[in-house]
């Protein structure tokens, strides 16, 4: 699949606001961080709730419990993704019975991936209440699934790919859209 740039959405001094607006927005609607835990969704979503848990850490002083999420075989497509797909660890090491579970994602579009997570998720515990944060939602929702905290609304049409890139993982920061060559 070719994909050319249409345009640069974020950057990297924008995402960081953006993160901050979000941990905000977390600490209002929750009352502080009793009970609270992140986790990020492998890959992006990982290194975006570390930020977040130190951008909460830097405004209440409390470090709050960070976990990953691999859904690898919670997908719907995973027979489709490859012979043998790449499984990662998923590392919650604290109970999540009556916690409040942010999970994280770069990237909310169909609402499979957050489906996955939601399998995922119960299958290590049962949270108080999930909710979801992503840095960008970009609509077309297969699933009855929103988000509570976005960091930015992108409205896209099915051609359009959005690409998050964050220096933990691809060595840069930013967000792009990006067009399916015909």
């Amino acid at each position: 699949m070719n994909l050319t740039d249409k345009a640069q959405l974020m950057n990297e001094e924008t995402i960081r606001r953006a993160i901050t607006r979000i941990a905000h927005e977390i600490l209002e609607k929750n009352q502080g961080v009793k009970d609270l835990v992140l986790i990020g969704i492998r890959r992006r979503g990982v290194p975006l709730a570390l930020r977040l848990q130190q951008k909460i850490q830097e405004i209440e002083g409390v470090q709050v419990p960070l976990g990953a999420l691999d859904i690898t075989l919670y997908r719907d497509d995973l027979t489709t993704l490859d012979v043998q797909p790449v499984i990662h660890k998923t590392e919650v090491p604290f109970s999540l019975t009556k916690k409040t579970v942010v999970l994280v994602d770069d990237v909310l579009y169909t609402g499979r991936t957050v489906r996955a997570a939601l399998d995922a998720l119960i299958d290590i515990g049962r949270p108080q209440a999930i909710q979801l944060a992503v840095l960008i939602d970009r609509g077309h929702r297969e699933l009855p699934i929103r988000a509570d905290f976005v960091g930015k609304n992108v409205p896209t049409s099915k051609r359009e790919v959005i690409s998050v890139r964050v220096a933990e993982v691809d060595g840069e920061e930013g967000v792009s859209i990006q067009d399916m060559a015909e």
